[in-house]
């Protein structure tokens, strides 16, 4: 049972767009992005399904808005763990960061993967805030800006992919994830070191 149905409030409370995505959220979270339905949330939330279109056109709809807020806290998130660090340390803190979104939020980011982005402009621009705090973590290097793209671009998919494996126990024993992404950040930085231009270590690799 989630929170939503524990509040003996939650029923008295205007329904609104947010509610219903806080309440798929929480759900998604809490039981798995396969788990969540517009039957659970309306039942979630004390109404029946169909108050639900009054601010969701659908599932597809619902699924979209809880990929958007998985995007927006991933950019906030990562912007925050890179605060006053630059170069190495600073890859590591936002890998850090990614990794801990995964777990704390597994529900909405794995929203991030069923809806697709291209072509729907909001989306779009979540996606471009997270490549942007990655490339202002990248701005520590002495790079072109062709391979701070191409680096921004690497990053990011080094690290969805490995929080995506990590997530669905995709690391077999008996390695421990917590070096191999050590490891995976220190080939990271190295890779990055080679394509700058000033070869001098920009921070200590964590």
């Amino acid at each position: 049972m989630t929170a939503i149905e524990n509040d003996p409030t939650s029923v008295r409370r205007p329904l609104d767009a947010e509610r219903v995505i806080a309440a798929a959220a929480e759900i998604a979270d809490a039981e798995g992005l396969d788990k969540l339905t517009l039957t659970r949330v309306a039942d979630a939330l004390g109404v029946r399904q169909p108050a639900l279109y009054r601010h969701v056109a659908g599932y597809d709809d619902l699924l979209r808005s809880l990929s958007l807020r998985g995007r927006e806290i991933l950019a906030q998130r990562l912007a925050d763990a890179a605060v006053g660090l630059s170069g190495d340390d600073a890859v590591a803190a936002v890998g850090h960061a990614w990794r801990q979104m995964v777990r704390d939020r597994p529900g909405i980011y794995a929203a991030t993967d069923r809806y697709p982005c291209a072509g729907d402009a909001q989306l779009e621009a979540a996606v471009e805030r997270v490549l942007g705090v990655l490339g202002q973590v990248l701005r520590g290097y002495d790079l072109t800006d062709e391979d701070r793209v191409h680096a921004t671009r690497t990053l990011r998919s080094a690290f969805h992919g490995f929080s995506h494996l990590e997530s669905g126990d995709g690391h077999p024993l008996p390695h421990d994830p917590e070096d191999t992404f050590d490891h995976l950040v220190q080939l990271l930085c190295a890779g990055v070191h080679r394509l700058s231009r000033n070869t001098t270590p920009s921070g200590s690799i964590v």
